[in-house]
């Protein structure tokens, strides 16, 4: 019996790897990028490569070429609301949603973000009603009702916590910040190699239509963390300051996925 073939919408910095792991597998992977450059290192990886860019009004590329080549697609496209490159990540989706439905996959990934809970306090679960307080998670969760409620599609949500990996981590930015807020805010984290297992483990168990948080189950304060962070590597660690140090103590949990007998295994402690 052939496996499905995926398809990632997003081959950066999540779904590269991701595509790579699955080839691994035995998939067949499609996927796709918004750079000509990209094309070639993704034809090398044995992917079969498809230039793509959904913008607000139009999407530029072989939408359906892309569509008919997969059982199973996986959407890794975040909203980009910062800077001057604002633009509506919800009229991006209805656009592509429309395209799915004329070439239907058999089941859908969604990956969306903590985001969506906002300021919420104390423990979270997939079954907290979200109440986003920012336009990335107000938007986020619009779009993830969006797949979820559309007719015929079988779609399940991932909502990552704050996305680590060898070559990504927030101690960079933040290494020798000075009075920095919600110091004794707890971090809600999870490892690039965790994200990745835990999507295969959601196509090969088949959790069609469901809801999954996406986050280490180890919560230490930012403050703690982040200086511990840094003088594993030499940096000058961020410094809080103890002043209204009233910040968010919500804490993520996967009961989802660890309720099914799940465990993750990349610690966020290096």
């Amino acid at each position: 019996m052939s496996k499905n073939k995926i398809g990632i919408l997003g081959c950066g910095w999540l779904g590269l790897p991701l595509a790579k792991s699955l080839l691994e597998k035995g998939y067949f992977v499609s996927g796709t990028t918004t750079s000509s450059e990209k094309m070639e290192e993704l034809r090398a990886l044995d992917i079969l490569p498809f230039q793509i860019s959904l913008l607000p009004h139009a999407i530029e590329g072989n939408i359906q070429g892309f569509l008919s080549q997969t059982d199973t697609l996986i959407i890794n496209v975040p909203p980009r609301l910062r800077g001057s490159q604002r633009e509506s990540y919800v009229d991006k989706m209805q656009l592509l949603l429309k395209e799915i439905e004329k070439n239907k996959p058999k089941q859908i990934v969604f990956v969306s973000s903590t985001a969506v809970y906002g300021d919420a306090a104390g423990k979270v679960t997939e079954t907290t009603i979200p109440t986003p307080t920012t336009e990335s998670g107000k938007q986020l969760l619009v779009c993830e009702q969006l797949f979820q409620k559309a007719p015929d599609l079988k779609t399940t949500i991932i909502r990552f916590g704050g996305l680590i990996g060898p070559m990504r981590h927030p101690i960079t930015m933040l290494s020798g910040k000075q009075n920095l807020s919600n110091g004794n805010a707890p971090i809600n984290l999870i490892h690039l190699e965790d994200c990745i297992h835990m999507i295969i483990t959601i196509i090969e168990k088949e959790y069609w239509g469901e809801t999954f948080n996406g986050v280490y189950p180890q919560h230490p304060s930012k403050s703690e963390y982040y200086t511990l962070e840094a003088n594993k590597r030499g940096l000058e660690p961020p410094q809080y300051s103890k002043e209204n140090d009233e910040g968010s103590n919500k804490i993520v949990l996967s009961q989802n996925y660890l309720d099914k007998g799940h465990v993750f295994t990349t610690a966020i402690l290096t």
